[in-house]
């Protein structure tokens, strides 16, 4: 006869794990886009996860966890970033009081390798580094990096600074994800009619289709964000020396 084994008490307000999913493309006017956050508090282990047919990416926004991924097994800090390829199942462990991880996916036709980007290697690496005036752009999954549609990266905004100059694109749609300190963001197609002018904060995240300019604003503290692209694969300032330089008053791409 096998052993009887005990049971377990599970209370109303015991730790676990949840995903909280806040826009997709049928919540928001997004083509690709889907962005969610994992959330997870105390000692658990999730049952793996897919998106099937999509590429995912995964930011570290708080605390630790591993991931387990394609056999290998990767530890995920703060501002870490790891690349899930096309409808590869990961599972999250997590020994410690609360983390939450930023989801952002998008449909992909092939499947590459998965990919990992150490915040504290990425911070020090000029290469992955665009310096703006009163921000730096941090290119955390570059065109370096083999994906169907997906970039990503953080901005640090400087207390009191703007986007400049003021752009939008033809052919990639994104999502800005605010991480840290307190501004504000517009989206608009055209000046004259903004549609979308809101304060930012930790938490907050500002949806922009395809076309319209999405300028930020920092207010008196620092100001950080992800920045999640879905289309064709670049860098708006690495496409557009103009935008390096904030000679023109506004571009497309």
């Amino acid at each position: 006869m096998n052993e009887v084994k005990s049971g377990h008490f599970i209370g109303a307000e015991t730790s676990g794990f949840r995903y909280v999913e806040k826009a997709s493309p049928l919540s928001t006017h997004l083509q690709w886009l889907t962005y969610g956050v994992h959330e997870l508090s105390g000692p658990i282990a999730t049952a793996p996860i897919s998106h099937p047919g999509e590429e995912a990416l995964l930011f570290c926004w708080e605390g630790r966890t591993r991931v387990t991924l394609c056999g290998t097994k990767y530890e995920l800090g703060r501002y870490d970033v790891l690349y899930v390829p096309r409808s590869e199942a990961y599972s999250l462990s997590h020994g410690g009081d609360h983390c939450r991880l930023v989801v952002c996916r998008a449909p992909a036709e092939k499947a590459y390798p998965a990919y990992y980007a150490g915040w504290s290697e990425i911070l020090h690496d000029e290469r992955r580094l665009r310096r703006l005036k009163g921000k730096d752009v941090f290119l955390m999954f570059d065109v370096s990096e083999q994906a169907d549609k997906l970039m990503a990266g953080y901005t640090f905004f400087q207390p009191f600074q703007r986007s400049w100059p003021p752009h939008n694109h033809t052919d990639q749609e994104e999502i800005y994800i605010f991480l840290s300190g307190h501004g504000a963001m517009e989206v608009y197609a055209e000046e004259e009619t903004k549609h979308l002018v809101r304060s930012v904060g930790p938490g907050d995240a500002v949806t922009i289709p395809v076309l319209n300019y999405h300028p930020v604003f920092s207010q008196e503290e620092p100001l950080e964000f992800i920045w999640c692209i879905a289309g064709a694969r670049y860098w708006v300032g690495d496409k557009n020396k103009n935008f390096m330089t904030g000679s023109v008053a506004q571009l497309t791409t």
